[in-house]
């Protein structure tokens, strides 16, 4: 006989399991907070990982010798392309949850997007051809290339993000009515300098923990200009958007528990100093995570209910409740998260579990 898989499994079994008793009972309005936060974390994931790979680019641009900057590719070159998972995942969860979010937002920045997308390919395609050749001009056009293109790559997530934490032009469909010079204005061209700093930090700190020696050293030099100028560029950041950026500041006045998510980011960054000063480059880098998570938890908490807010125009900004899919789509998304989630993370962790601890040349190497 065969077995019935019909559900519920008739008497035995009347009532439905409880996770998905919890996930119907959620209203559209739960699922887009849920959405909201999801989507958060997945591109503060992609900020984490990635940053330290973008930052190991900008600082090669400084370091000497071939082997070194051998060492430095393959540092990151085991998990950079599996960290762009969480970009990759971020925008296709943006796309299906918050359609017309998405939509305003990759054609309002679509050339700043390619240009973004074009520094990402340079950077993959430098990492894989350097050491192919011996020649030395090959190899330090490479060079010049991995760096140039980190460099720059973070230079536009940040400006983008400083974009959207300004505000920008939206019409009544949100459309966007700018120009891409003027997504180049001086907040949020101040966001991308300040997102340089962090990553060259935050990959400095990575590649304390990986390299050592000679490598270590040039390292060190180079760590403690990035961490002074990212702490004052932080502070100038934070000073220009209370002044400047009055629904960010309105939205501190509503809900003044931000300025815990504050704190806890001053007190990430003075650990990254202590930290430092005694070596310990493990506690500094998750306090350079903690960091970045802060920063990403004040822009997603200020930003709260709007998911792009319409500059000078609020009533054209689109929310969660404007701006997202319908209820049956999001619930669709949630089942799969709770599949899809688990497995990226095991993922993650499995790749940097193989691959800890200091980095050494081999024949497989870059």
């Amino acid at each position: 006989m065969k077995a019935s898989f019909k559900y519920p499994l008739s008497k035995t079994n009347p009532h439905p399991p409880p996770l998905k008793t919890m996930l119907d009972n959620l209203t559209l309005a739960d699922l887009q907070i849920i959405w909201f936060i999801l989507v958060g974390v997945l591109f503060s994931g992609y900020a984490v990982l990635d940053g330290f790979d973008l930052g190991t680019g900008t600082l090669q641009f400084f370091i000497k010798g071939d082997e070194n900057r051998r060492l430095m590719l393959n540092a990151v070159g085991p998990v950079w392309d599996g960290n762009e998972v969480w970009l990759i995942t971020g925008g296709g969860a943006l796309f299906a949850a918050f359609p017309y979010v998405y939509a305003s937002v990759f054609s309002g920045f679509y050339l700043a997007f390619m240009l973004l997308l074009l520094t990402l390919i340079f950077r993959a395609v430098s990492i894989e051809f350097r050491s192919k050749q011996p020649m030395q001009w090959w190899r330090k056009g490479w060079d010049i290339t991995f760096s140039v293109s980190s460099l720059l790559a973070a230079l536009l997530i940040g400006v983008a993000m400083g974009n959207v934490t300004r505000g920008i032009p939206l019409d009544g469909q949100g459309n966007f009515t700018g120009t891409f010079l003027s997504l180049l204005n001086p907040y949020a061209v101040l966001l991308g300098l300040t997102t340089v700093a962090l990553f060259a930090m935050h990959g400095g700190i990575f590649l304390m923990m990986k390299t050592q020696g000679n490598l270590q050293q040039q390292i060190k030099r180079l760590l403690k200009p990035c961490i002074i100028i990212f702490t004052i560029l932080i502070i100038i950041h934070g000073a220009a958007t209370l002044l400047y950026v009055p629904h960010v500041a309105a939205a501190l006045e509503r809900s003044p528990w931000i300025y815990g998510i504050a704190a806890l980011a001053a007190v990430s960054i003075a650990a990254i100093w202590i930290f430092m000063s005694k070596n310990r480059s493990g506690w500094a880098f998750i306090a350079s995570c903690s960091t970045m998570g802060c920063m990403m938890a004040m822009f997603g908490a200020s930003m709260f209910p709007n998911l792009l807010y319409s500059m000078p125009n609020p009533e054209h900004s689109l929310t969660l409740v404007n701006g997202s899919s319908t209820r049956e789509s999001l619930m669709v998304m949630t089942y799969i998260a709770l599949i899809g989630v688990p497995i990226v993370l095991a993922y993650s962790a499995a790749i940097y579990w193989v691959f800890r601890g200091k980095v050494q040349l081999n024949e497989h190497s870059y």
